[in-house]
């Protein structure tokens, strides 16, 4: 059963570059899986950035912004020894991030002229992480804490927030640990402090 780790925090708090330091110290069997679509120029700018902090690190990329779970599954097999079919001890998996996941989840619901409440989102983070949970390893999700400032003035903000939040907390509740990230201090509220 591989084990999983949540990091989270505000934006620009240092949870991305934590939880590639993490992933490194841990294995050199990495993949990362990317929710994030590149939708302008300066997303594109951000998308490189990471690709240029993984360069040369031995890290393997899979890109998804809706299907986490079989997205998840696919990293999972890719960690598959060859002719065992098991998972090689100890790789890990660093998902960035759980916030676009359900932007990209919201904004395909919203096209297609549906809604998307809080039970899907725990229907969709409890898919993910029976995925997760069928792993061995390591699997690292990072997300974004985005109810702490002031309450959206729009619907759809105020519906982004509570989904991110209800997210967070069925990630978190499953989690073996939780970091909440502050100013590029990492502060362990739940589990062990990992080296």
């Amino acid at each position: 059963m591989a084990e999983m780790i949540v990091i989270t925090g505000g934006s620009r708090s240092g949870k991305s570059t934590f939880a590639q330091q993490l992933a490194e110290s841990r294995s050199a069997t990495r993949i990362y899986l990317a929710t994030c679509p590149i939708i302008d120029g300066e997303m594109a700018d951000r998308i490189e950035k990471h690709r240029r902090d993984r360069q040369g690190r031995n890290w393997q990329t899979i890109e998804e912004a809706t299907d986490l779970a079989g997205a998840l599954a696919k990293g999972v097999l890719a960690g598959r020894d060859q002719g065992k079919g098991e998972m090689r001890p100890g790789g890990v998996i660093l998902v960035d991030c759980l916030t676009l996941w359900i932007n990209n989840l919201l904004y395909q619901a919203e096209r297609r002229g549906a809604s998307l409440s809080e039970a899907d989102i725990v229907a969709a983070s409890q898919e993910v992480l029976q995925t997760a949970r069928s792993g061995k390893g390591a699997i690292i999700f990072v997300s974004n804490e985005v109810g702490l400032g002031v309450v959206p003035d729009h619907f759809s903000g105020r519906l982004f927030r509570d989904l991110a939040g209800r997210c967070n907390q069925v990630f978190a509740k499953e989690a073996d640990a939780v970091v909440f990230m502050v100013s590029g201090i990492p502060m362990w509220i739940k589990g062990k402090e990992f080296s």
